[in-house]
């Protein structure tokens, strides 16, 4: 990055937006590293004021945020000629082809004419429009429109590119291919993403980082792997007596649970790794495995926000309403 730490692309400090009475972000603190990131939540959780507030395109009522190092409140110019963003609406100009439009906002970028049509033209081709960028957009089915508009975010070549809800009213195999382009243009155009969506799976398949949001809250930021494993779940199995194994464990005092053909235990220490030790000889049970447990996003979500009064969020599947 040209700008700021290089540690993070994108830093808030107590980010509080609200409309009179209506909060639709509070006092929200993130600082998010270069990664594949993914913003969750409910519809309504916040997730596109956070992002316009990013974009510099509203003010927030109180608070402070930094996009790739630039105050958002006194740089948004030059914060926005170094981003992409594909907006969830469908705003495209029905009778333009892919090509001239996508070529027009090369321009709008910067590109000299020549090398924006042959911008456009490349970046087309990358999200699999290359036969049909001399249609009218008219013509265009949702899946194309929406690689439309992921081509023109990236077409200037951006640092940081914005996506929201880029697999909006796509069929299955049109979100797998959408969700295999932005793994692409992470991992090998080096383009920072920021991934909003309240599908589960969607931001699962292809993100290294995530921010949870509830009602206009932070729920958890993190990396996902550690997110994964931030449980003292351990994952038994054996073959054997399990009834007779767990007998062995509850004498050493180790609370069990079964979950089909695994034993769950808490382990805090190492004593409960010598319980199993010890019971496996006691028994003679044959250990097959034990590791820890890893949590799926969904098991993070409703764990962090149990007790509260949220909407679910969306584990898999099309997503249906934005």
């Amino acid at each position: 990055m040209a700008a700021g730490s290089g540690q993070y692309v994108v830093e808030t400090h107590e980010f509080r937006k609200a409309y009179g009475s209506i909060v639709a972000l509070e006092a929200l603190t993130i600082s998010v590293p270069n990664a594949a990131i993914g913003l969750l939540g409910a519809n309504g959780a916040g997730k596109s004021t956070l992002i316009k507030g990013l974009l510099g395109l509203l003010k927030p009522t109180s608070g402070s945020a930094t996009v790739l190092g630039l105050p958002v409140e006194s740089h948004g110019p030059e914060i926005r000629q170094r981003i992409g963003y594909m907006p969830e609406s469908d705003a495209l100009p029905g009778d333009v082809t892919a090509s001239d439009f996508v070529g027009h906002m090369a321009e709008m970028s910067g590109l000299p004419s020549r090398a924006a049509r042959q911008r456009a033209n490349d970046v087309l081709f990358h999200v699999g429009l290359r036969e049909e960028r001399y249609r009218l957009m008219r013509e265009f089915s949702t899946g194309m429109k929406q690689r439309v508009k992921l081509a023109q975010a990236i077409v200037h070549d951006p640092d940081l590119v914005f996506l929201d809800e880029p697999t909006n009213g796509m069929d299955p195999s049109g979100r797998e291919d959408m969700l295999d382009l932005i793994h692409r243009i992470h991992h090998d155009l080096g383009i920072t993403v920021m991934l909003s969506s309240h599908i589960l799976g969607d931001v699962e398949r292809v993100c290294d980082y995530v921010i949870m949001l509830d009602a206009g809250r932070l729920v958890v930021a993190g990396d996902i792997d550690s997110l994964r494993r931030s449980t003292a779940d351990v994952v038994v199995r054996v073959d054997g007596d399990v009834e007779r194994f767990r007998g062995a464990l509850a004498r050493r005092g180790i609370d069990s649970t079964v979950e089909g053909a695994d034993i769950v235990i808490v382990a805090h220490s190492d004593r409960e790794f010598d319980a199993v030790r010890d019971a496996v000889v006691e028994t003679g049970c044959a250990l097959r495995a034990l590791k820890p447990r890893e949590l799926t996003l969904e098991d993070v979500y409703i764990r962090t926000v149990s007790g509260l009064d949220a909407a679910p969020v969306e584990a898999a599947g099309v997503a249906g309403g934005t």
